[in-house]
């Protein structure tokens, strides 16, 4: 009598470490839509307007390996529907100790809501061996900071002001304590 053997089917979604040019054009692509879809109405539009996909493409060549990731379509010819970075050591700046830090997170609007942020961040804390994750997102997107306080980040209170195309955005530093 023979056993009935299901294939379970790989998931719609999946992320990986960016590799392939595939993979970076996907990252730059998403990375100049993203800014357009959520920045509008919060950024000064002289930083927008300095976000070109051209510029996204140079980020993505400039990035190693290590630390990006990409979430795929797979049943949309692999297309890029996401992509996060990591950083191991969290940079100088960021006031919690002992900290890695999400440098990006970023996902198509018409994949929101499909789950592809968590799997991301899930992804990136898997990577960082710290009792503690950073971030930093733009004063006034609401959306993301209700996305990062489900996922258990908190306000620190930390606020960095940076000059880009000569205007000014605010960051709000959120802490997630993984001990």
């Amino acid at each position: 009598m023979g056993e009935n053997i299901q294939l379970q089917e790989d998931p719609r979604f999946q992320v990986h470490p960016m590799m392939s040019p595939a993979d970076r054009e996907g990252r730059a692509f998403v990375h100049y839509t993203a800014w357009k879809e959520t920045y509008t109405g919060l950024m000064p539009e002289g930083i927008l307007a300095a976000h070109t996909l051209e510029r996204c493409r140079e980020r993505a060549e400039k990035c190693g390996l290590d630390g990006n990731f990409v979430v795929l379509d797979r049943e949309n010819g692999d297309r890029v529907a996401g992509f996060a970075t990591v950083y191991p050591r969290a940079r100088d700046f960021v006031s919690v100790p002992d900290a890695g830090e999400i440098g990006a997170l970023y996902v198509l609007r018409e994949y929101q809501g499909l789950g592809l942020g968590r799997m991301l961040m899930e992804h990136c804390l898997a990577c960082l061996h710290r009792p503690r994750a950073a971030l930093f997102v733009l004063e006034g997107n609401e959306r993301a900071i209700g996305f990062y306080k489900h996922m258990g980040f908190r306000l620190t209170g930390q606020v960095v002001e940076q000059q880009i195309a000569g205007a000014a955005i605010t960051e709000l530093e959120m802490v997630l304590e993984r001990e």
